[in-house]
């Protein structure tokens, strides 16, 4: 007897099934009907040529002569360069093989294929005329979606490398000190040529003095000078039959030809070289060969940990909601003297003036501050920009630290400080001094009375003779107003978050997009390419806001369609609620359960 009847075990099937696959076939012919749909609703595409095709086409048109043969039409080729640079492509090459392969930029280039060679030229020649009016229209655009306010502006700057051989330099110095060389041995020559001869004329005697002031035009003159002489004394040793007297003459005009070979292979190029050097160098320090518009600049990317110079733009920028408001480039390789030019140019444009500017000390400078306050009727822009030493300042061993003025006692009725050791600085006189950017400065000396046999001289000052103290009271009141600015609760939170808006950009471009480097070459070009670099930045930001709200709307579609669905599930079986084993209590709660 078993408790389970016994069964005959099954057997397996020994039939194999075959494997199954979609179909497949790539040498089939495939139509598509419309590319677009092959792109997501919220891909970077769209908003490209969305935000392109919002500028009116006669701005662009108006850039076109007209005649010859059909263009490129330029919202296309804007188009693609956008969405080139938005997926890290900044050659034309690589713009080129992407309209070939990338289904989002083919859709936008309406499948045209422009060459490497027309998307270079449209980007270097025809964009030159339309970065600014394009990217003031895009601003506008972004105001008007309410993307930015343009009410508070981070300004920053950061320093990204030209397209330059980092070993062709020319110095300013060093040319400065060839040219102060050159016109030395000038004038040896111009002795030596007085020397040889006594001309006859007084205007021709000046030329050829050693104390006349070295000119092109006087160098000519002197060339010219010899040259004719030197003719003279060829037509004359033609002429001449005796031997012994041609020889002396051929000497003779050997001695004339050696300068005038020096003045016109030597000295004349290389006074036009440093000509040209000068007017390239303007107020800079260096410029590169191979780019000329760049400035030679220290860099914190220091792989090398040589402190090597390289030839960088300074680019200035002012962002909001970490989208780039406006920008310039700059040749300066410190941020204390782009701030005035860079708003500037931002007032010239069409685009709001910003209420508030927030920038760090590196632009706290006294002419910044007293630009940003303007006339006392209207002044410009708040301003939250420290000074130098506002942090040092805060310190403990600052306040405590003798030899700074500002921890003296100052008498007010007698206009004189008081030192740490009980003895009068008495007003000396008046200063003025001018800063590299031409703009004058105010000084009130004061002097101690007395500094002999002072136990303290030695922490309070290292001059010799009595401690004098420079007092810059229009510095020191713009500093005064701008500490008290960054005191205020209120606006300190607002320069807090400077670091969060300005220097994450930074870090999308140079970080993220690894755009460390210039494709271009000149000022012009640059200030292209950075504006380029910029309209697409701006244009992932709005394509990154508008993504993220539609998944949030996604979610909260979901959450609400879900409880929906709960409601509709208990109310379906109510029967069980109206059930006489039911409590009443219970019915209620289910009910109450349902419709939260």
């Amino acid at each position: 007897m078993t408790l389970f009847p016994e069964t005959e075990e099954k057997k397996l099937s020994k039939r194999q099934l075959a494997p199954t696959f979609k179909p497949y076939d790539n040498r089939q012919i495939q139509v598509i009907l419309d590319i677009e749909a092959l792109i997501p609703e919220h891909h970077v595409a769209r908003v490209v040529d969305e935000m392109v095709e919002a500028v009116p086409d006669e701005q662009l048109f108006s850039h076109y002569k007209g005649g010859g043969r059909s263009s490129f039409h330029p919202k296309m080729m804007l188009k693609i360069i956008l969405f080139g640079y938005s997926q890290k492509v900044y050659s034309c090459r690589g713009i080129e093989h992407l309209i070939k392969e990338n289904i989002p930029a083919m859709w936008l280039a309406a499948m045209q294929q422009p060459d490497f060679r027309t998307i270079n030229e449209f980007r270097g020649e025809r964009m030159k005329a339309l970065m600014d009016e394009l990217f003031e229209a895009m601003i506008l655009k972004l105001i008007e979606e309410k993307y930015i306010t343009m009410e508070n502006y981070f300004l920053d700057g950061t320093k990204i490398e030209a397209n330059a051989n980092k070993y062709s330099f020319v110095w300013k110095h060093s040319t400065e000190k060839f040219e102060a060389k050159l016109k030395e041995k000038i004038q040896e020559t111009l002795q030596h040529i007085h020397e040889l001869t006594q001309l006859e004329a007084g205007a021709e005697e000046k030329e050829t003095e050693p104390n006349a002031e070295i000119t092109e035009q006087n160098l000519e003159a002197v060339a010219k000078e010899i040259e004719e002489k030197v003719e003279t004394l060829t037509e004359e040793i033609e002429k001449e039959t005796d031997p012994k007297i041609r020889k002396e003459k051929r000497q003779e005009r050997s001695k004339w030809k050696k300068p005038l070979k020096l003045i016109r292979e030597n000295f004349l190029p290389r006074l036009a070289t440093y000509k040209e050097q000068n007017e390239i160098f303007g107020d800079r320090n260096s410029y590169s060969k191979t780019d000329k518009d760049a400035t030679f600049m220290r860099m914190k990317e220091d792989h090398m940990k040589n402190g090597q110079l390289k030839p960088r733009y300074n680019v200035q920028m002012g962002t909001e909601n970490q989208f780039i408001l406006f920008y310039t480039i700059h040749q300066r390789p410190t941020d204390t003297r782009c701030l005035i030019p860079h708003l500037e140019k931002l007032a010239a444009t069409s685009l709001p003036m910003p209420k508030t500017v927030i920038a760090d000390a590196g632009y706290g400078s006294e002419e910044n501050y007293v630009y940003a306050i303007g006339d006392e009727k209207e002044p410009r822009f708040d301003f939250l920009i420290p000074y130098g030493s506002y942090v040092q300042e805060q310190t403990r061993k600052y306040k405590k630290d003798i030899k700074h003025a500002k921890n003296w006692t100052y008498c007010e009725q007698d206009d004189c400080f008081i030192c740490p050791n009980g003895r009068k600085v008495l007003f000396k006189k008046y200063q003025t001094k001018k800063n590299p950017s031409g703009y004058e400065q105010s000084f009130k000396i004061y002097e101690c009375e007395d500094c002999t046999d002072c136990p303290l001289k030695e922490k309070c000052t290292k001059a010799k003779g009595n401690r004098q103290v420079h007092w810059n009271t229009v510095f020191e009141e713009m500093k005064a107003k701008a500490k008290t600015a960054l005191e205020c609760e209120e606006k300190a939170a607002i320069y807090a978050q400077r670091k969060v808006e300005v220097e994450s950009v930074f870090g999308h471009i140079k970080g993220n997009r690894s755009f460390r480097r210039f494709s271009l070459r000149g000022l012009d070009k640059v200030h292209v390419e950075f504006g380029i670099v910029a309209l697409a930045h701006n244009i992932l930001k709005v394509a990154g806001i508008r993504q993220l709200l539609s998944e949030k709307n996604r979610k909260n579609t979901k959450t609400s369609g879900e409880k929906r669905l709960v409601f509709l599930h208990l109310f379906h079986f109510r029967d069980l609620s109206d059930s006489p084993f039911v409590s009443r209590k219970n019915r209620e709660s289910t009910f109450s359960s349902a419709i939260s």
